[in-house]
């Protein structure tokens, strides 16, 4: 499909009573950060797939946690992009709800409060022991693994990992966010990661209109009422929301 104007975006957004968006990795990956499904997702040759599971950090947990330290420092140097900012600049003049596959924080960052991390956030931390769980910004991080600060034990990254399940009070919440849109953004995600992946379909059954942006085509495409295949950060400078 070619590229459309972000006139006929505009005038959908500019007419929603409210608005909710999913985003994914694409548009963390305009501020310099790696995807799971890219080569550079690669580190001292293991797959992100070998290393973010339960298993894994039961088998090696300071293994997990130096790729983890790895990709923080990695999440700290990158910035909001203009899709991030001209995201949080529309809730400025709309209802508008994020939900993120993405852990990096940059959305809150950016300035979006109505937001659900629905895979966690790389910034906290869970106790394998008292299940507390903490911010902790330390890059890198002076021991490894890093412990709980109220009984002592190893943590782990407060982080959805493959094989479990998202919080399903999060996701009730999502389902809730996108059945109220009229509008149903979908930027930057594969479409591929359940139960993210299922929002779309849920949108567009209670009757929003779809928009999907992403330079590539996706198994949401065929749901969308309009297909914008650009960056995300080029659409948000197109719309001039600030």
């Amino acid at each position: 499909m070619p590229r459309i104007d972000v006139t006929q975006l505009r005038d959908l957004l500019d007419a929603a009573a409210r608005i909710t968006v999913l985003t994914g990795a694409g548009i963390s990956a305009e501020s310099g950060i790696p995807t799971f499904r890219g080569p550079e997702g690669l580190w001292n040759n293991h797959r992100p797939e070998d290393l973010a599971t339960p298993d894994a950090f039961a088998r090696d947990p300071e293994l997990v946690w130096r790729w983890y330290d790895w990709r923080r420092g990695l999440v700290a140097k990158a910035r909001p992009n203009p899709a991030h900012t001209g995201l949080a600049a529309l809730e400025r003049r709309h209802a508008v709800s994020v939900i993120t596959q993405n852990v990096d924080g940059l959305h809150a960052r950016a300035g979006s409060r109505e937001l659900i991390e629905l895979h966690g956030n790389i910034w906290k931390v869970r106790c394998t022991g008292c299940a507390l769980i903490s911010p902790n910004t330390d890059v890198p991080l002076p021991a490894i693994p890093p412990l709980c600060p109220r009984c002592r034990l190893a943590v782990r990254p407060h982080i959805v990992w493959f094989g479990e399940a998202v919080d399903p009070y999060d996701y009730q919440r999502s389902v809730e966010m996108t059945r109220s849109a009229d509008v149903f953004l979908v930027i930057g995600t594969s479409g591929l990661v359940h139960p993210a992946a299922g929002l779309p379909r849920v949108a567009k059954t209670a009757g929003a209109t779809v928009v999907e942006i992403n330079p590539d085509e996706t198994p949401n495409t065929s749901l969308a009422d309009l297909v914008i295949r650009d960056r995300a950060s080029q659409v948000f400078e197109g719309l001039n929301l600030s």
